[in-house]
């Protein structure tokens, strides 16, 4: 075992760099693609109180798996880990095809950073994110799967019998402060809601259309025409 698990109470870095409380700390699986990359993040993680690196991944703990490129062999990897494991995901990544975008989010990743951009701040800051179920992708990322969701949504527009969504109103409010990059205690600020009522709002339309996490119902909402 990396750490021994223990349940303290801490300050953590929230989306956008803003501060909570949380009081367990959050149990980090790495997986890299060579034993120095590895290293590399277990090392920036290892530093900050409020991560528990554990050597297995499994239900409850975010999975951070790191790679260049992505291929096949990464994408099922990325589908078992949330889809059989019960882990949640952050991709470190070098490179996506504009082709491959959409696959990585419908795995159920929620969270993706540029390798370039790997700090340890970046890294806890996305591990964090992807613990409370929240997107965290990179701005240039988040236009590309606007723009591609897009595409797909006017090729399918007018389609007969092309699925509908019902997303309730204050659904689409809520998905749409999610695509600006909000977290929720700014989208419940914006919408006069409080935070239990968007997280609410989120978990009812994940469950009910079983989307994986907060980047996915957007990606969906998109696709719709929703947003």
């Amino acid at each position: 075992m990396l750490n021994s698990p223990r349940t303290i109470t801490t300050s953590t870095l929230g989306a956008g760099g803003t501060m909570g409380v949380t009081d367990r700390r959050v149990p980090v699986a790495v997986s890299a693609p060579d034993p120095i990359s590895r290293e590399g993040a277990v090392s920036q993680l290892r530093r900050h109180p409020e991560i528990d690196l554990r050597e297995e991944s499994g239900p409850g703990t975010v999975a951070l798996l790191i790679a260049d490129t992505l291929d096949e062999a990464t994408l099922t990897r990325l589908r078992r880990l949330v889809r059989s494991e019960g882990a949640r995901a952050v991709l470190v990544v070098g490179t996506i095809r504009e082709s491959e975008l959409l696959d990585v989010v419908e795995c159920g990743v929620g969270a993706i950073v540029w390798r370039h951009e790997a700090t340890a701040h970046r890294l806890v800051q996305a591990v964090l994110a992807a613990a409370r179920g929240d997107g965290d992708l990179p701005a240039d990322l988040l236009g590309r799967l606007i723009s591609q969701v897009g595409t797909l949504h006017r090729g399918a527009a007018g389609r007969p019998g092309a699925p509908s969504l019902g997303l309730a109103p204050r659904e689409v409010d809520v998905l749409r402060l999610v695509a600006e990059g909000l977290d929720t205690g700014e989208i419940a600020g914006k919408l006069s809601y409080s935070e239990r009522t968007v997280k609410n709002v989120m978990h009812g339309l994940t469950t009910r259309l079983h989307l994986r996490n907060r980047a996915h119902a957007v990606a969906y909402a998109l696709r719709e025409g929703y947003i």
